[in-house]
C-alpha cells in the first residue's frame, strides 16, 4: 500500500509543481505584453511598471485570457493607438514563448 501511496503523492506534488510553473509563466507573459502595450502607448518607465503591473492583476478577474485581451485592446485603443484583437493576440503568443524561455533561463 505504501508503494501506491507515494506514487499518489509523488504525482501530486508534480501537478503543483507544474500548475505553480504555469501560473508563473502565464504572469510573466501578462507583465511583458504590459511592456510591449506601454511602449506602444509611450509610457514613462515608471508608468510601464505600473502599467505591467494592471495587466498581471487583469488576468484574475476571469478565467482564459480575455480579461488581459480585453484590457490591453481597449487602453491601447483609448490611447490612439491603431490596434485590433488580433495584434494583440500575437503579442500574447510571442511573450508567452518569450516568458517561457525567461522562465527556463532563470532570468
Amino acid at each position: 500500500m505504501t508503494g501506491f501511496d507515494d506514487r499518489e503523492k509523488a504525482f501530486e506534488n508534480k501537478f503543483a509543481r507544474d500548475e505553480e510553473v504555469q501560473f508563473k509563466v502565464m504572469a510573466r507573459r501578462n507583465r511583458l505584453l504590459g511592456q510591449w502595450a506601454a511602449g506602444k502607448m509611450g509610457l514613462t518607465p515608471e508608468e510601464t511598471d505600473s502599467y505591467a503591473r494592471e495587466v498581471v492583476q487583469a488576468d484574475f478577474e476571469e478565467a482564459g485570457d480575455d480579461d488581459v485581451l480585453r484590457k490591453v485592446v481597449g487602453d491601447l485603443t483609448s490611447a490612439g493607438v491603431e490596434t485590433d484583437a488580433a495584434t494583440v493576440r500575437q503579442a500574447m503568443d510571442e511573450k508567452l514563448i518569450e516568458a517561457r524561455r525567461q522562465l527556463i533561463e532563470g532570468s
